[in-house]
């Protein structure tokens, strides 16, 4: 029987604040497969989290296949969105929210990974994160620090991380990410930026490939998932919309579970995967192959 296994591998995952999204599902996958997992919060959301997983409120949702609980080897506060903690702004650093955490930055992140489990702690690295503070605009109408705040939290996030993670990782080590298919078509609705960092994100995947590979030997890929009702997706504002007509509409009809996202991430990250780098890989029932909306070609007809 041909298996993922992941044995004796440290997974970091970027992007977990509950039981509900991809990030967390991926997280669980890689455990299943054998996989440590140690995870990145936004800090706005890291004592909500652990007071979540304290008082049991995510105990069926972390019980893995053996009956076993999926367990996180430490869980670091992390905002992507700084490099360093001189670039954090004084309200941001000082704010109740922050000012207890002592280094949430990417570097911040990395020094304490060295610090806890040695030069080389990590095997594989999965980035879940994004941030649009104007997701709900239409990009005509998304200023130019919103689309911004959009690229630098969804898509130059992971190059930060690969350039200061890359160096952390061991041998045949893999790098995997979260991208929407709004990089290359139009999804109406999904504004202020967001469709441009994935593009970006994706575009950045190839050279980091490239670039990390050549540099480390390790991959990058990312997985291109369909629309999941997740509550970060919430944000969004259509993302009901968004999972109906998928439904409606793909060769699949049945809705995209985040367990199916996390397994093919979990495949990426393996060594089963080892010949594959640079790729966007399509986890959306087939979606992003079909060139006329089925459902509304019926009712037409």
């Amino acid at each position: 029987m041909l298996n993922i296994d992941l044995t004796g591998r440290r997974a970091l995952v970027a992007g977990v604040a509950d039981d509900g999204g991809f990030g967390f599902a991926i997280a669980k996958s890689l455990a299943e497969a054998g996989a440590s997992v140690v995870v990145g919060t936004w800090p706005p959301a890291l004592n909500i989290f652990l007071n979540l997983l304290e008082r049991g409120k995510m105990d069926e949702s972390r019980r893995l296949s053996d009956g076993s609980l999926l367990t996180f080897e430490k869980i670091y506060p992390l905002d992507a969105v700084y490099d360093t903690l001189d670039s954090v702004p004084d309200d941001v650093r000082t704010s109740k929210r922050y000012k207890e955490l002592g280094d949430f930055s990417i570097d911040g992140l990395a020094a304490q990974l060295v610090a806890d489990f040695g030069e080389r702690p990590l095997d594989i690295v999965v980035h879940s994160l994004a941030n649009g503070p104007e997701v709900k605009k239409p990009l005509l109408e998304t200023s130019r620090s919103g689309y911004l705040a959009a690229v630098s939290a969804s898509a130059y996030s992971l190059v930060s991380m690969v350039s200061r993670l890359g160096p952390l990782m061991r041998e045949g080590g893999a790098v995997a990410s979260l991208t929407y298919m709004a990089s290359e078509r139009v999804i109406a609705g999904y504004g202020g930026g967001m469709s441009s960092a994935k593009a970006a994100l994706e575009s950045d995947t190839r050279t980091l490939a490239f670039e990390a590979g050549r540099k480390w030997g390790i991959r990058v890929n990312t997985v291109s998932a369909g629309p999941y009702a997740s509550r970060a997706a919430s944000a969004i504002g259509i993302i009901g919309k968004m999972v109906d007509y998928v439904g409606r509409n793909a060769p699949l009809t049945e809705h995209l579970t985040a367990e199916e996202v996390g397994t093919t991430a979990a495949f990426l990250c393996s060594p089963l995967a080892s010949g594959i780098t640079g790729s966007t890989v399509y986890v959306d029932k087939g979606f992003h192959t079909m060139g006329m909306a089925v459902a509304e070609q019926a009712s037409n007809e």
